[in-house]
């Protein structure tokens, strides 16, 4: 079975508008589901669609393209068009899959939109992994090294250098950096709620306003991960 990707355009020129219509019906991989003239169109096309990947275009009117994308805090994959080749280098800085230069081929669309297509098999892929993953971590604490099932880690919290570890029992004072740690964690138990905390997903009590209730623990959302959160409870309760 095919892997289809939902895709958005994001432009407000009709001749690129339908360049992008005519490549993305001929290529059986995309399916279109918006096309949007400006960025603001697109804020709710983004928050209530399952847009995989967006074609945007760096001259908006109003809000930049690049300006857009800053603002996302948890963006689909990108594939930026432009007619001007001296903002590649700040769209790869800002984690475009790639850049498409006005006026560009099929052959060159085609190639842009397998990237994106390996980018997606590679989540795909990590996603599978975990489900073969062991159901425990070893975390290093003090000069034990700890054995701590997944299903008893409450939260980890960020101190300096070090980054505790709560569990239902007890808690531990590891020498890592949360980046690390949460890329040892399976994604479909954890998430990353503020720049100094990871949560269990589902040790959540209750939201409320800007905090997540674990346990008796106010634990705090951070601006840049309120769209994850939200997001995924939205997903939730469908």
């Amino acid at each position: 079975m095919k892997k289809i990707i939902r895709c958005a355009i994001i432009e407000d020129e009709p001749l690129a508008q339908n360049v992008l219509r005519k490549y993305i019906s001929d290529c059986p991989l995309l399916e279109l589901t918006a096309v949007c003239n400006d960025a603001m169109e697109a804020q709710p096309v983004l928050a209530d669609r399952e847009v995989q990947l967006i074609f945007l275009d760096i001259n908006l009117p109003g809000l930049s393209g690049i300006s857009f994308l800053k603002t996302l805090t948890h963006s689909p994959l990108v594939i930026l068009t432009t007619a001007y080749p001296e903002f590649a280098v700040v769209g790869f800085e800002l984690d475009a899959i790639d850049y498409l230069l006005k006026p560009f081929s099929f052959e060159r669309f085609l190639k842009a939109v397998n990237k994106a297509l390996t980018r997606l098999d590679g989540v795909s892929k990590k996603i599978a992994d975990e489900k073969n993953m062991d159901p425990f971590i070893f975390l290093k604490a003090g000069k034990k090294v700890h054995k701590i099932d997944f299903e008893k880690i409450l939260y980890l919290e960020a101190t300096g250098d070090y980054v505790k570890v709560f569990t239902s029992d007890s808690q531990y004072i590891v020498n890592n950096t949360l980046k690390s740690l949460q890329e040892e964690l399976p994604y479909s138990d954890f998430i990353r709620v503020h720049k100094s905390y990871i949560i269990s997903r589902d040790k959540i009590k209750f939201v409320e306003g800007n905090y997540i209730k674990i346990g008796n623990i106010d634990i705090p959302i951070g601006a840049a991960y309120r769209d994850d959160i939200f997001g995924w409870l939205k997903e939730k309760n469908k």
